[in-house]
């Protein structure tokens, strides 16, 4: 398959599709199935780059996987919605003290989620380890987990001051602290949470912003001693051996809103199309794209509101709009959209006005640079942008123009622009698309599926 693909103006989008069931929520499910005693089976777990990795992780730590794939891949079902391939998959957990000793390195491949998280759980287990990745994760900062678990008595190490992956961790008996987060970060967040789960007493993480919040809905389907007050989230550890586990469960992973948004965006856009974006969820600590939209003037539609394994899921019904109006975006609007940032600027680059957004300096430090990848793209399809340290200044109503684009080995930005390419003149070739597959393998046929 060829890494370049070439995309020109779409008439409308038109269908009902299911997108990929969610990411994060496909890694917690593994990690704290892992840890929980017996046996727990989730469904609909995402077959993509980054939780496939932490299914091999957890695997090298001696736990049993087993996957059994669904029959539909990328393709129409018999009622007409185009969905992607899943996985059930049955875990059979050992345990908090269950894990073995790796024999190999490990490696977390583009996941910041599988190296960050884990790194709070190998801390407290008593054993030598070592976590790496790929170019793009040794660049990205790791001392924001490995500073606070180093606190809580972790014996930890990494590359260049301990800023850098490879991350060498021998695990042993924690104690709990009293963290304040400098930035508003859930994979930092959810790394402390599961080390507090292995620490003596109890631990307070505050965020300055709130984060999503699916490792704390998780672990307390599972039995845990954890509380939430506004900022503040609390865990008690669960003792040595012979102390209290985490409960097996049964999960379904809804679909993801991160991969739905680019749909979402991509139905206003494109005149006279109509949407239907199914199982897809909710969570109010992800869906600050939706309010954002709505500010702008868009009509989204939830349909069919339900729970769904703790997590509230949604049938989200989208059409063309014209009159999108520009915003302003700030600090605390950032974590609720962080992944969503890019589809954003797609979606403020055809709206009436200048949108600003500021505040979100930590997308410099995501699979891309995305502040630098969107000005830059943006500007070659003919917008005008103004780059900020902390984010992008982005004149509406621009008339975009085919070009070539880099993604940068970057799935997010590879899927925005591919959505801008629907409302560009000529053709526009996107080079890298293979970055996809990290949490979106049929995006492409999904796309060409509604454009149809």
């Amino acid at each position: 398959m060829s890494d370049r693909i070439e995309l020109k103006k779409a008439k409308k989008l038109k269908g009902r599709i299911i997108p990929p069931p969610d990411k994060s929520i496909s890694h917690r499910a593994i990690m704290l199935a892992a840890i929980a005693k017996g046996k727990s089976i989730v469904k609909d777990f995402l077959t993509a780059e980054d939780p496939i990795g932490t299914m091999n992780a957890f695997r090298k730590l001696g736990i049993k996987i087993e996957e059994v794939r669904s029959q539909k891949s990328e393709v129409r079902s018999k009622n007409s919605e185009l969905s992607t391939q899943n996985s059930k998959l049955v875990i059979h957990g050992k345990g908090i003290h269950g894990l073995k000793e790796p024999e190999d390195i490990i490696d977390c491949g583009n996941s910041g989620t599988t190296v960050r998280l884990l790194s709070g759980i190998l801390a407290g287990n008593p054993f030598f380890s070592v976590l790496t990745g790929d170019n793009s994760l040794k660049q990205r900062p790791m001392a924001r987990v490995i500073n606070p678990l180093k606190e809580m008595g972790a014996e930890i190490s990494a590359r260049d001051s301990d800023k850098y992956l490879p991350i060498a961790i021998k695990g042993r008996k924690l104690k709990a602290i009293d963290y304040t987060m400098p930035v508003a970060s859930a994979q930092v967040k959810s790394c402390l949470m599961l080390a507090g789960l292995y620490a003596d007493g109890i631990t307070t993480i505050t965020e300055p912003q709130k984060s999503r919040d699916h490792t704390e809905r998780m672990l307390k389907s599972m039995g845990a001693d954890i509380e939430t007050d506004g900022l503040k989230v609390r865990v008690k550890g669960l003792g040595g051996p012979g102390g209290k586990e985490l409960n097996p469960v049964d999960i379904t992973v809804p679909a993801d809103f991160s991969s739905a948004a680019f749909f979402i965006v991509a139905a206003l856009l494109v005149e006279s199309s109509d949407v239907m974006i199914k199982n897809v969820g909710i969570n109010p600590t992800r869906t600050g794209l939706l309010d954002v939209l709505r500010s702008m003037g868009a009509e989204i539609r939830l349909l069919n509101t339900r729970d769904v394994s703790g997590e509230p899921v949604a049938d989200i019904h989208c059409k063309g709009a014209s009159g999108l109006r520009a915003v302003n975006i700030t600090q605390e609007n950032i974590p609720a959209l962080i992944d969503e940032f890019p589809i954003l600027c797609i979606a403020a680059a055809k709206a009436d006005g200048i949108t600003t957004i500021r505040g979100a300096e930590e997308l410099r430090v995501k699979e891309s640079d995305r502040i630098k990848a969107m000005a830059s793209g943006l500007r070659k399809m003919g917008a005008e942008v103004e780059e900020f340290r902390d984010g992008l200044s982005i004149k509406g109503n621009a008339r975009l123009k085919g070009a070539v684009i880099e993604s940068y080995g970057d799935h997010r930005i590879a899927m925005a622009f591919s959505i801008a390419a629907l409302v560009a003149g000529g053709t526009t070739k996107i080079n890298g698309i293979s970055a996809v597959n990290i949490s979106f393998p049929g995006f492409y046929k999904m796309l060409k599926g509604l454009t149809k």
